[in-house]
């Protein structure tokens, strides 16, 4: 059985508030001049009118305003019969919404897999979660602050609301299934109990985190996080670079992030399928077949090798870092991937 839900229309509360407002006015100004009632009197006789509440005539009518009474019980009754239809229309409506909106989520979130968890939506949360999408990486985000749900419900990313340090929370947000986490809540206390929770329950998860002070950092990787970052840390770098080396910064300005350009700096991993798997560089063609330079190579032991040699070998599980046009970065990644 399908349930269509369309958005609540306002404009019908707003309306039914305006009738009932008009018939209370109509009511009271009758009331007042036909029986010469005061004001509070009139407002009073109005109310238990149109409601039909039974207290009976605060003082004896005339036949004018018995006329008048009868004309305005029916006008009332209609109006507020309209008025309260549309609120509890409105109340059922919400209430489907929600519980057909959690369904809805549970079934994402159970569809989930090799995502990653973002444990905070703020100025940081929300800049890595619309560049995972971009880039077809399924993400999900837990935060405390439920106004974030249709924010998120709109750009479609699925949410939880909650706090991350729970592990019922974590594990509602399918993190036996998880890729990686990012710990990026505005405390350095909550992210490292969040990365130790997170740990316990999957050892294999890649976590990356955030810190404010540097000597929480070592705390953090010692509590379970692959990776840290410190963004003030980044940023004071960035802003020196800029006035050190400005060129230098407008390149890595426009390889990392600007997407207009053509030139792009890329990670590529070597699979044993490839054709180039245990070949030379100088060998591989790469810079004379298409055009790209080969920056750095990270052995599958970690180790980074800056600015390779011309025989330096190409081996399954290394990860190239590339720069050059993205039709040949991506022809590039076919070979490495072994399906070209």
């Amino acid at each position: 059985m399908n349930i269509a839900l369309y958005p609540f229309d306002s404009k019908k509360i707003l309306r039914g508030l305006v009738l009932l407002a008009l018939v209370l006015t109509t009511g009271t100004l009758g009331y007042m001049i036909i029986e010469g009632w005061k004001f509070l009197e009139a407002l009073y006789m109005t109310v238990i009118t149109i409601t039909t509440v039974g207290y009976g005539e605060i003082r004896p009518l005339s036949e004018n305003g018995r006329v008048f009474s009868i004309f305005l019980i029916f006008m009332g009754i209609g109006i507020i019969a309209y008025f309260m239809g549309m609120v509890a229309q409105a109340m059922v409506e919400f209430q489907l919404r929600d519980i057909l909106g959690r369904r809805k989520l549970d079934r994402q979130i159970r569809k989930l897999k090799g995502h990653y968890i973002i444990c905070g939506y703020g100025r940081i949360g929300r800049i890595i979660a619309h560049e995972l999408k971009a880039n077809e990486i399924p993400v999900l985000v837990i935060d405390k602050d439920e106004g974030l749900r249709e924010i998120l419900e709109a750009e479609g990313i699925p949410f939880l609301k909650g706090d991350a340090t729970s592990e019922e929370i974590l594990i509602q947000a399918g993190i036996e299934k998880a890729r990686g986490l990012v710990a990026v809540v505005s405390s350095d206390s909550d992210n490292l109990f969040i990365i130790l929770t997170a740990r316990g329950l999957n050892p294999d998860l890649f976590i990356l985190s955030r810190a404010d002070e540097e000597q929480t950092q070592k705390k953090l990787m010692r509590a379970g996080a692959n990776r840290v970052v410190l963004p003030y840390l980044i940023g004071g770098h960035k802003m020196a670079q800029t006035i050190i080396r400005p060129a230098v910064d407008d390149f890595l300005e426009l390889t990392v992030q600007d997407e207009s350009i053509e030139l792009q700096l890329e990670q590529l991993r070597v699979s044993e399928k490839s054709r180039l798997n245990g070949v030379t560089l100088l060998d591989s063609g790469i810079r004379q077949e298409m055009n790209v330079i080969i920056v750095a190579i990270r052995k599958a032991d970690g180790t980074m090798l800056f600015n390779p040699s011309s025989s330096a070998k190409i081996e399954a599980g290394d990860t190239l870092i590339a720069l050059g046009h993205g039709n040949d970065l991506e022809r590039l990644a076919k070979i490495l991937d072994g399906r070209a």
